[in-house]
This record gives C-alpha cells, sequence and structure tokens, in this order.
C-alpha cells in the first residue's frame, strides 16, 4: 500500500474507534493530535504536514490503546501498528 492509502486505512479505522478526525490548518506551532470535548474524540491533523506525517500522527492513536479484535486493519497497517508496540 502507498502512504495514501494507509493514511485512508488507518483514518478509517480511527473513525470506527469513535474519533471524528479533521484536517485543518493549525496555528504555527500548535501540534496536532487527540483530544476530547464536548463528549466526542477528536483527531487532528495539520493540513500543511504531509501526508507521512498525518499517517504518524495517525497511528499514535491506533498505537495508544488496545485495539478491539473485531477492528480489522489491513496486513500492511497491522504490521506498523503492531511492529512499534513490540518494539
Amino acid at each position: 500500500m502507498h502512504t495514501i492509502e494507509l493514511l485512508e486505512a488507518a483514518i478509517a479505522a480511527a473513525k470506527k474507534l469513535g474519533y471524528r478526525v479533521r484536517t485543518e490548518v493549525l496555528d504555527e506551532g500548535a501540534a496536532g493530535g487527540v483530544c476530547e470535548f464536548a463528549g466526542r474524540r477528536w483527531l487532528f491533523l495539520d493540513a500543511r504536514q504531509k501526508p507521512i506525517e498525518h499517517l504518524h500522527a495517525v497511528l499514535e492513536l491506533l498505537r495508544s490503546k488496545p485495539l478491539p479484535a473485531k477492528l480489522l486493519l489491513a496486513p500492511e497497517l497491522e504490521r506498523l501498528v503492531y511492529a512499534r508496540r513490540a518494539a
């Protein structure tokens, strides 16, 4: 899979976990990431960043919590998520 395909699959997985994903131009120096407000979980991505940077941010989210067994990931995405956990 190419970076864009991996990113799309990772975002789809985050959404299945209940996250809303927004890509916006963030303030200079502001890091995107996960937050919760109004009872909803959000992942913000900076529109100025490259797709590979977005992918790393979503992978960080997926690695930060146990994933349910019913969440099916593409094999390439699964390797990226679990390879880092094992390290």
